[in-house]
């Protein structure tokens, strides 16, 4: 299992978003770092076929990233998930496992499993619009989960979970990355600290660190803030 990213750049009019950034990706959790207007969305939008690179390439097993293999194993969430707010959370997940082309029974026996990995058994036959920002965020890692991806993007997904959500998230992000590839943005340092495998900066469009983090370093959160004065000194 193989997600390659190379030399991959996006430029809009004047501003180079990301610059020639290469990468490989395998069976893991990779904790993506970087101030606001770092390139983070952009690089993950282009890893998700939303975006198309400039220059560079993205493939997984050799399918590049427009084409519907490669879209068949990702899960995607993004920063604003768009739901349906009429819809119930369970009938939302149905929906999208139709969209994915899971069979019905299957569908539903997955969509049960995930509102009760993410804790929202009680809420899954009430209307989204009635969820509160904790709960919408919840239903939105579950739809990134629905056909069981083996590429999984997400974009700032801990944002609105309280302190005991976050930890339950960790935890089934954690196994997750034991069979898949698990791309996760954030400004919360510690979750990055306590899951990822491996840590990613960006600042500036480029990619300014990788490298793994096994809590026998410096504090993470002081060696992130470290790279940006490094950066600058330069």
């Amino acid at each position: 299992m193989e997600l390659i990213i190379d030399r991959v750049s996006k430029q809009y009019q004047n501003k180079i978003a990301v610059d020639r950034i290469s990468l490989k990706l395998y069976k893991g959790v990779y904790g993506l770092l970087g101030a606001n207007g770092a390139g983070k969305t952009t690089l993950m939008r282009m890893i998700c076929g939303v975006l198309k690179p400039t220059s560079g390439t993205i493939t997984f097993q050799g399918f590049d990233a427009s084409t519907e293999e490669y879209r068949s194993n990702l899960g995607y969430l993004p920063q604003d998930f768009g739901y349906y707010p009429d819809f119930t959370g369970m009938d939302f997940l149905l929906y999208l496992a139709a969209l994915k082309g899971l069979p019905k029974p299957q569908a539903k026996r997955r969509a049960q499993e995930l509102v009760k990995a993410v804790s929202l058994q009680e809420a899954a036959g009430k209307k989204i619009k009635t969820y509160s920002g904790g709960m919408k965020q919840r239903l939105g890692i579950a739809q990134a989960l629905i056909n069981a991806p083996r590429i999984l993007i997400l974009d700032e997904p801990t944002a609105g979970l309280d302190p005991k959500e976050r930890v339950r998230f960790r935890n089934l992000i954690r196994e997750l990355g034991k069979e898949s590839i698990v791309l996760l943005s954030t400004h919360i340092v510690s979750d990055i600290e306590h899951i990822a495998d491996t840590v990613l900066i960006m600042n500036e469009g480029q990619l300014i660190f990788q490298g793994s983090w096994d809590g026998s370093r410096k504090d993470l959160e002081e060696f992130y803030l470290q790279q940006f004065e490094e950066v600058e000194d330069e």
